[in-house]
This record gives structure tokens, sequence and C-alpha cells, in this order.
């Protein structure tokens, strides 16, 4: 079993990407890719929210865009330090 500096539920702060200076709480953390599912924190980040394409199906006949908590590698996120 892999061990990460971080767990559901801490607040952390993202050092690299797309993200990066966001703050954001840890919603899961998916082991076999080394990523960890962050809800942002800011309002403003809400417009930051991940988008991914689907394809057409029963369910979504028209296919399209869906918003959804992003992912992103552990090693890219620091534990916010509490004061």
């Amino acid at each position: 079993m892999k061990k990460y500096h971080v767990k559901k539920g801490d607040t952390v702060v993202v050092n690299a990407g797309n993200f990066k200076g966001e703050e954001a709480t840890v919603a899961a953390i998916l082991t076999k890719k080394d990523r960890v599912v962050l809800n942002l924190a800011n309002a403003g980040a809400a417009s930051k929210m991940g988008k991914r394409t689907l394809r057409k199906s029963q369910a979504n006949p028209n296919g399209g865009l869906v918003e959804r908590s992003v992912s992103v590698h552990v090693s890219n996120v620091n534990k916010k330090s509490q004061e």
C-alpha cells in the first residue's frame, strides 16, 4: 500500500499546474494513478471547475461538456500549515 503526505479531508495548496496557488480540500485519493481529487475552496475558483467531454449515449444523447472536480498529481500539492 502506498503512503502519501496528504489524506482525505486535508486542506492543501496547489503548487503546480493550472490551479497553482489555489487552496482546496482533498475529496479522494486515486492510488493507482497517484492523484488527488480536489474541491476548490474559493468561490472565484468555481469557474475553474474541471471540464470533461462526454460521448453520445442513451443517457446523454447529444454528448457535451460536464463539470467535475479536478484531480492533480499528489506531488503537486502541499499540506497547508496549521497556524
